[in-house]
């Protein structure tokens, strides 16, 4: 309209993250306290059905689980949006990590260093499919016992792989781990683009369909 003082914007970028781990590694939490929209959970109480199935050690407050997916949005400056999918840890429910992945361009690796065994799947999923991603370390009860570079060293992760010290509870912390892997993507578009400007790391073409974790 002519004489208006609107300014047209173009729409933002909108890119697919995966939040995975395993099974109580502080998923749905990191999902919830970064996104700027009311999380979609889809969390069930524990029963005693799953007394024999669920392992419970070193996470014996959980009282409950999530059997789908959790999903948040974050506002990364004024042009990008990343989608934030939380992925079902136990691994019953795997098989759902083919469709959550599809369009994926990231991850985050949720890890618990009391139980590092449980977020092994998650690692070698995107490896095998080279998707990149990060390891963010939750801090349970705000403990950082070890520091990134042993914990690498443990994991047996490349230096490309980044390892990230975090408290899946605080905003900041998350949000850090999120630009981290923000960083990471846009330095591999540019190298990939073969020029110096940078790329956006926004809107791929999906990936063909992809397997279960290793069993």
């Amino acid at each position: 309209m002519a004489g208006s003082d609107t300014i047209t914007r173009a729409a933002p970028d909108t890119v697919k993250i995966l939040i995975a781990g395993g099974f109580g590694v502080g998923k749905t939490t990191m999902v919830g306290s970064v996104s700027e929209i009311t999380p979609l959970r889809t969390e069930e109480r524990l029963t005693l059905a799953s007394v024999d199935v669920d392992d419970l050690a070193g996470i014996e407050e959980k009282h409950a689980t999530t059997v789908a997916l959790d999903f948040g949005r974050i506002t990364i400056g004024q042009d990008l949006v990343l989608y934030l999918f939380g992925t079902p840890g136990q691994q019953r429910f795997w098989f759902m990590w083919n469709d959550l992945a599809l369009g994926a361009l990231g991850a985050v690796v949720l890890l618990d260093v009391r139980r590092p065994e449980t977020s092994f799947a998650a690692i070698d999923f995107f490896e095998r499919r080279n998707i990149p991603f990060v390891v963010g370390v939750n801090g349970f009860y705000g403990d950082h016992p070890y520091p990134p570079d042993e914990i690498r060293e443990a994991l047996a992760l490349p230096e490309h792989v980044q390892v990230l010290l975090c408290d899946a509870r605080e905003r900041e912390s998350a949000r850090d781990v999120l630009i981290a892997l923000i960083d990471q993507l846009i330095e591999a578009a540019t190298r990939a683009n073969g020029s110096g400007r940078p790329a956006s790391p926004g809107r791929p073409n999906p990936p063909g369909r992809l397997t279960p974790p290793d069993r």
